[in-house]
């Protein structure tokens, strides 16, 4: 009878196990194994991914923002745990996040596919493939619904590892196939919460908004409220709406209770709040995320980002003390460095300069905890040389700063700032430079000696003081006297290099006064030498003053005649050529440098002043024009008071150039689509130029100009009426108008084709006249012989007749070469050339 019964029961339990069509399988059992067989594998290699991450995670404190969750792809705070990624219903083990290798997850009772020992997969692909695996096999399909409840965690780890793996658009079908065959379920809303991760990493953030959206409606679970405030904000961030961002993070920092997540939610609310110039608020903010911080690096970083808010209004000197207290407690002495320049930063902003760049000297001084607060104290102290025009040192400063700096966006606008830095500074000195030559010239020869007398005595008490400080230290050094003092050379031997071996003392640069006395002698005898290879044959290491000499023309060589104002007099150019050409030299470096001033800082009012400057000098014709054009064009829009002076210069001195009537009618170089009005005009006008009716090709131009005056076809309107006009007018006018279409629409097609429309018709070539046999004709042929009558068969036309073929000649010659210069910028894509 026990055996019947035992029989009977293996027979219904393997009947239940074997492999039956979805709607054929029994709910109670495939219930009941589903969770304990591939599902627990998926949600197990889901967590192992997890748990890599967030080891493998560290934030970004100079990105603009960093992410809440802690890593990037997190779906989950650390708090919420995976309980809410999978469900109510999953077990305390599959919420585990185990530290197993991808390749190695054991096979669980049910069967294995074999993924799991698969070489090469990833960890993600082996969720996603088990995910898979345990939806095929254990769904349980009834009137085109799932009945099989752990379905719903496999769908949902299949949309996660989708997501991470960069697959959103097939984590949504994955979802999609939820809310048809599940849509009765309660646990809907995380799916949703899901499909509006997917459509944000879709960069479809008006989706995910709307659906986060009218999830906040509902009546959510506390674990479904914290994943939602989490996604929701950063997508309302990422879509450029901070100010629903911050709302949102107010509330995720409610509806959290982890320290961790709080921390960052609070940090990064912060730090959109700065953003937004909210400065007393995000100060609050960022003193929470220092509240609530369980990791040391957020505490400094909060700390830092505190004193960053500072402003003029609050008490500096209470601020201050505050940090000094803090670096200095426990394990924050660690970070001096960074403390040090948080407290520079408040000393700038504060008016406090000076003591600005101490505090950034100080974080150099320190041991580095963080790379790129050692670049940005340099940067700091660089762009405080830079605002005193020192830009030797600045550049110097922003090299090291570059060198050290870590944060890849930051290191690249800084190369880019001292590449221009460079460039101010190669015009910056030869102006000084040139300038101190031109005004020794036109001093009188009493001037001059008195100048250079002055500057003899300078030049002697320095070198007095050196001479004093170098006999000091000779004398500090000691003498054998059978004093040896620590000082002295003859000091004991214990204090030698070479007791470093057995001494008690210990090893040589243990002993920082041998150390100091050691490198103090080999400065003495070798002088500053850079750290190579063969140092003794190289030359000595330069300084910051060096390059600055050099390029002010300075000679640091002693010479014996130093002391000779006659020296220095001797050296000063005489010649009105060189002082022409010095001058010439001054005021195109001024040119550039106004012009990089705009460029490279956007500073166009330290621009337009040394624009100004050079046009009081009063430069050649061309670079005067170049400086009041470039003037106008910085200022006619934005500083029109600025333009006017410069407006008017060219107005009355220069009435005839281009510039001139580029002040009197600048052109807007912003242009709406063409509409088709203007397109209609501009076939007509073309078309009355092909047939050389010129007249009414610039009437119609005229009028279209007057009506469409932003149109997108303005430039091919000027540039068809400066051919009219040379068909008219002549070349003179035209040259004009094209010099205009330079100016105004220099970024355009029309613009670069009248630049090279210009190269032509400013060159000296010439047309050569041939006749039929190629011949070159003469138009004055000097006869070196007399010539018989019947000997002249060269031409016996009139001479009005060859006038007129070399007239055609050279007419066809000319429209020849100006097509091939314009290569047809006029005609319109698809307008039928008409015939005459």
């Amino acid at each position: 009878m026990k055996k019947t019964i035992f029989s009977l029961f293996l027979i219904l339990f393997l009947a239940a196990c074997a492999t039956k069509k979805p709607e054929k399988r029994s709910r109670f059992m495939k219930g009941f194994s589903t969770q304990y067989n591939t599902l627990f594998n998926a949600q197990d290699a889901l967590n192992t991914e997890f748990d890599e991450r967030t080891k493998a995670h560290k934030d970004n404190f100079y990105a603009p923002y960093i992410h809440l969750l802690t890593y990037e792809e997190q779906p989950l705070g650390s708090e919420i745990g995976q309980a809410a990624a999978f469900s109510e219903t999953a077990t305390p083990a599959s919420r585990n996040t185990l530290s197993r290798s991808a390749g190695n997850l054991p096979a669980m009772p049910g069967g294995n596919d074999g993924l799991s020992d698969a070489k090469g997969a990833t960890t993600l692909e082996i969720a996603e493939a088990k995910a898979l695996k345990t939806i095929d096999k254990y769904s349980v399909i009834r009137d085109g619904q799932e009945k099989n409840n752990s379905i719903f965690d496999a769908y949902i780890t299949l949309a996660q590892a989708r997501i991470y793996m960069g697959k959103p658009l097939a984590a949504l079908d994955a979802l999609n196939t939820v809310f048809i065959k599940m849509k009765d379920d309660k646990r809907l809303p995380l799916a949703k919460i899901y499909q509006g991760l997917a459509y944000a990493k879709m960069k479809d953030y008006f989706k995910a908004n709307a659906i986060f959206a009218d999830l906040k409606k509902e009546k959510l679970k506390k674990d479904y409220q914290k994943l939602l405030s989490i996604h929701y904000s950063e997508a309302l961030l990422e879509s450029g709406n901070k100010e629903a961002a911050v709302a949102e993070l107010a509330h995720a920092f409610e509806v959290n209770t982890n320290r961790k997540m709080k921390s960052r939610i609070a940090f990064l609310r912060g730090q959109i709040l700065a953003d937004l110039g909210k400065g007393q608020q995000a100060r609050e903010s960022f003193a929470s995320a220092y509240k609530y911080a369980n990791d040391f690096e957020f505490e400094v970083k909060s700390q830092i980002e505190i004193a960053k808010t500072y402003n003029s209004k609050d008490d500096y000197s209470g601020a201050r003390k505050y940090l000094e207290d803090i670096s200095k407690k426990g394990t924050y002495a660690s970070r001096k460095n960074e403390f040090y320049y948080a407290l520079g930063l408040m000393a700038n902003k504060a008016g406090k300069k000076t003591e600005a760049q101490d505090f950034f000297r100080k974080s150099l001084a320190e041991k580095v905890s963080d790379p790129q607060i050692r670049g940005l104290s340099y940067f700091e102290i660089g762009k405080g040389y830079l605002e005193e025009d020192d830009y030797i040192k600045a550049g110097a400063y922003y090299d090291s700063a570059i060198a050290v700096m870590t944060y890849e966006p930051t290191k690249i606008a800084l190369q880019n700032q001292s590449s221009n830095i460079k460039k101010i500074a190669a015009n910056y000195y030869l102006i000084k430079k040139n300038d101190s030559i031109l005004a020794l010239a036109k001093m009188s020869e009493g001037e001059r000696i008195a100048y250079f007398n002055s500057h003899i005595e300078k030049m002697k008490a320095k070198e007095d003081a050196e001479e004093r400080a170098r006999i000091r230290e000779e004398r500090s050094k000691g003498f054998d006297t059978g004093d040896y003092a620590a000082n002295s050379v003859f000091a004991g031997k214990s204090n030698m290099f070479q007791d470093f071996t057995g001494g008690s003392k210990g090893f040589y640069f243990s002993n920082t006064s041998s150390v100091s006395r050691g490198s103090t002698d080999f400065k003495q005898i070798w002088g500053n030498r850079a750290l190579s290879d063969n140092w003794r044959y190289s030359a000595r290491m330069a300084t910051m003053q060096d390059p600055k000499s050099a390029a002010l023309g300075v000679v640091s060589t002693a010479d014996p005649r130093r002391f000779e104002p006659a020296f220095y007099i001797e050296k000063i150019p005489r010649d009105a050529t060189t002082l022409d050409q010095l001058k010439k030299s001054r005021d195109t470096a001024t040119l550039g440098m106004g012009m990089m001033y705009d460029d490279f800082f956007s500073d166009t009012p330290l621009a337009t002043q040394t624009l100004y400057d050079l046009v009081d000098n009063q430069p050649e014709e061309k670079v005067m024009l170049l400086s009041l054009y470039e003037i106008f064009i910085m200022n006619y829009e934005n500083n029109p008071a600025a333009a006017e002076r410069a407006k008017q210069i060219l107005l009355n001195d220069y009435p005839y150039t281009s510039y001139a009537e580029f002040a009197r009618n600048p052109r807007n170089k912003s242009f709406v689509k063409s509409a088709p009005e203007a397109e209609r005009a501009y076939r007509t006008a073309f078309a009355y130029y092909e047939n050389e009716k010129f007249t009414e090709s610039q009437a119609i131009i005229h009028d279209a100009l007057e009506q469409h005056k932003n149109d997108a076809l303005v430039p091919k309107f000027a540039l068809l009426n400066a051919l009219n006009a040379g068909k008219l007018s002549g070349k003179e006018v035209m040259i004009l108008q094209l010099e205009q279409i330079a100016l105004n629409y220099d970024k355009t097609m029309e613009g670069e084709k009248a630049k090279e429309m210009l190269n032509w018709l400013k060159s000296d070539l010439k047309v050569q006249m041939r006749d039929e046999k190629g011949n070159v004709i003469q138009k004055n042929p000097t006869p070196t012989a007399p010539v018989k009558k019947a000997e002249t068969p060269i031409n016996t036309a009139p001479s009005n007749v060859l006038q007129k073929q070399q007239n055609d000649a050279a007419r066809k010659a000319e429209e020849r070469s100006l097509e091939q210069a314009q290569e047809n910028p006029l005609a319109p894509p698809t307008l039928p050339k008409q015939k005459k």
